[in-house]
């Protein structure tokens, strides 16, 4: 999507953004996070164990980790408001995981524009309507509302 201008943006209020490509949640990338994170739970990092001991059949991703791919999946989508300075993470409204995402899986994330607020002149508050969906699964890892502060330049 090409870069929007802001006068636009109720225009876009209540429509799908994009689509993300989609990511692998392999073990590498489930191992490193624990590592990052200093959350080594067998059920993230012990595959033998996880698949003996819980009924995920095996290692699962830490929900933050599908929550930190958010910020590649917006990415992936290319929305910016014309003349952009930067963009800040302000937080979510709701977050809620809804199925653990299996290691070898692989997701991708549904935006959705739920609000724009002009703030002040030149800053916009964005709120996102966001699901990260689980290739072949029918219910997404996570849905939530993430809100976004885009600041122009002068």
């Amino acid at each position: 999507m090409p870069s929007v201008n802001p006068a636009n943006l109720p225009d876009l209020v209540g429509k799908e953004i994009g689509v993300s490509r989609w990511i692998e949640v392999d073990q590498k990338r489930i191992d490193v996070f624990a590592d990052v994170t200093e959350d080594p739970q067998f059920i993230h990092i012990d595959p033998e164990r996880a698949a003996k001991e819980t009924p995920f059949g095996g290692t699962i991703a830490h929900g933050f980790l599908s929550l930190s791919l958010l910020s590649p999946m917006a990415m992936d989508l290319g929305f910016s408001l014309q003349g952009i300075a930067m963009g800040i993470n302000y937080g979510f409204d709701k977050i809620r995981f809804l199925q653990p995402v299996r290691a070898g899986k692989k997701v991708r994330g549904r935006f959705v524009l739920d609000d724009a607020t002009e703030r002040q002149p030149g800053q916009w508050m964005l709120r996102y309507g966001v699901t990260v969906e689980i290739e072949g699964e029918d219910k997404p890892a996570l849905i939530g509302h993430w809100l976004t502060l885009q600041i122009l330049g002068k």
